[in-house]
C-alpha cells in the first residue's frame, strides 16, 4: 500500500531542513556577514570572493564523493553525518580570525553539505516515487525550497545581531546563531531521515551517456553558476555601500528568501511546456533582470524588485535543466547526465565569486562585479536556447522521479 501523501509531504518538509542548513546557512548567508567579516578583518573584495569559490570547490568535491559515499554507507547516514560536518563547520568559523583557516573551513561546509544535500534528495526522490507523479513533484518542490526558508529565517536575526552588537568582531556571534539554527534543523531532520528506507541502489547502467545532447544546458548551466553566485555574495555589501540600514538589509533578505519558496512553485507550470532550452532561457532572463535593477536605480522598490525577481527564479533554474535532461535522454542516462550538470555548475560556482570581487576591487567597485554576474546570465540564456528540443519515449513514464539537479 502506498504511504498516505500528507505522510510524504510531511517527509518531505523534514528532509527540506537539509538544504536550509547545506545551502541556506553553510552557502547563501555568508553574504550577510561578508560586510563585517571585511570591515574586521581588512579584505580585499578578491579575498571576500575567494571565501565562497573555496565553499564552491568544496561542493564540487562532495558532490562527486556523493554518490560512491551513499552507496558505501547509506544516504541516510550520509545525509545526517554531512548536516552534522557543516553545522560543526559553521560553529568553527566563528571561532577564528585566521584567513587560511576560514577558507579551509568555508571548503567543509561547501563537500559536507553537497553530500548531504545530494543524499537528502535521494530520500525524497524514493519517498515520491511511491505516490502519485503530482505529489511526488511537490515533494521535490518542498525539499528545494528549504534552502529559501533558512534566507527568511537568517534574515530576521543577522542584520539586526551585526548592528546591536558592540563588538567590531560581532560576525562571529553571527556564525554562532548559523550553527545554532543548523543544530535545530538537524535535530528534526535526522530522525526522519533515519526511519526512512533506503533509497534503491542504481541499476548497472551504463556511466557514458551522450553529453552532445545537452551541450547548450550545460555551458548554460556552467554560466548560471557564475552568475547566480556572484550576485549572491555580493549583493548585500553593495546594498550596504548604497546605504541600505539593517531594516533594509532584513526585508530585502526575506523577501529573497520568500520569493524562492514561491518561485519554486510558480515556474513549474511554464518548465513543463517550454521546449527545448527556452525553460532554463527564459529563468535565466528573470533572473539577468533582477540582478540588474539595482544598478539602474539605488531605490528601495529597486532593490525589492531585485529580491523578487532574483530570488523568485534561482533556484528554478535547477529545475528547468533537470527537466531538458529528463525529456532529451533516457531514463538510464538520467543519473550520469544530473552529474555532468552538477559539474559543470559547481566549476561555474567556483569561477564567479573570485572573479566578481577580483573585479570590483578597481575602481568602478562592486558595480562592476553586479555587471558581470548580469553579463553571465544572460549570456546563459542565450546559449541555452540554442538547445535543440528532443523527445525520448522514456521521459513520461508514469511514477518515475529523476535524480535532481544539484545547487
Amino acid at each position: 500500500m502506498n504511504p498516505r501523501p500528507s505522510r510524504g509531504l510531511a517527509t518531505a518538509l523534514a528532509l527540506a531542513l537539509g538544504p536550509a542548513v547545506a545551502i541556506g546557512l553553510a552557502r547563501f548567508d555568508y553574504a550577510l556577514l561578508l560586510p563585517s567579516m571585511r570591515a574586521d578583518l581588512h579584505w580585499s573584495l578578491a579575498i571576500a570572493g575567494a571565501m565562497n569559490t573555496a565553499n564552491a570547490l568544496g561542493y564540487l568535491v562532495g558532490a562527486l564523493l556523493a554518490a560512491p559515499a551513499a552507496r558505501r554507507y547509506g544516504a541516510r547516514r550520509v545525509f545526517v553525518a554531512g548536516l552534522g560536518i557543516t553545522v560543526l563547520a559553521l560553529l568553527a568559523t566563528g571561532g577564528t580570525t585566521n584567513t587560511v583557516a576560514l577558507v579551509a573551513l568555508r571548503a567543509v561546509a561547501g563537500a559536507s553539505g553537497a553530500a548531504a544535500f545530494i543524499a537528502g534528495a535521494g530520500l525524497v526522490a524514493a519517498a515520491a516515487s511511491a505516490i502519485s507523479p503530482h505529489r511526488g513533484a511537490t515533494m521535490l518542490g518542498i525539499y528545494f525550497a528549504g534552502g529559501g526558508a533558512a534566507i527568511v529565517a537568517s534574515g530576521l536575526g543577522i542584520p539586526y545581531l551585526l548592528a546591536t552588537t558592540s563588538l567590531s568582531d560581532g560576525w562571529r556571534w553571527g556564525w554562532v546563531l548559523l550553527a545554532g539554527l543548523g543544530a535545530l534543523a538537524v535535530g528534526v531532520a535526522a530522525p526522519v531521515a533515519l526511519a526512512r528506507a533506503e533509497p534503491p541502489a542504481p541499476p548497472a547502467a551504463e556511466r557514458r551517456w551522450p553529453a552532445w545532447h545537452l551541450g547548450p544546458v550545460l555551458a548554460a548551466y556552467g554560466l548560471f553558476g557564475a552568475g547566480y553566485i556572484a550576485y549572491m555574495t555580493f549583493i548585500v555589501a553593495f546594498l550596504k555601500s548604497h546605504g541600505m540600514g539593517p531594516g533594509g538589509i532584513t526585508v530585502f533578505w526575506v523577501v529573497l528568501g520568500a520569493a524562492s519558496i514561491a518561485g519554486a512553485f510558480a515556474w513549474a507550470r511554464p518548465i513543463a511546456r517550454l521546449r527545448g532550452g527556452r525553460g532554463p532561457a527564459a529563468v535565466l532572463v528573470v533572473l539577468g533582470a533582477g540582478a540588474l535593477l539595482p544598478l539602474v536605480s539605488r531605490s528601495p522598490e529597486a532593490a525589492l524588485g531585485s529580491a523578487l525577481l532574483f530570488g523568485g527564479s534561482f533556484l528554478s533554474v535547477v529545475t528547468a535543466v533537470t527537466a531538458v535532461a529528463r525529456r532529451s535522454l533516457h531514463p538510464h542516462h538520467w543519473t550520469p547526465a544530473i552529474a555532468g550538470l552538477t559539474v559543470a555548475f559547481a566549476v561555474g560556482q567556483c569561477v564567479g565569486p573570485v572573479l566578481a570581487g577580483a573585479l570590483s576591487d578597481g575602481p568602478a567597485g562592486l558595480n562592476l562585479g553586479l555587471s558581470l554576474s548580469v553579463g553571465v546570465l544572460l549570456a546563459g540564456a542565450a546559449v541555452a536556447l540554442t538547445q535543440r528540443h528532443r523527445e525520448t519515449p522514456g521521459h513520461f513514464i508514469v511514477g518515475a522521479v529523476e535524480p535532481p539537479a544539484a545547487v
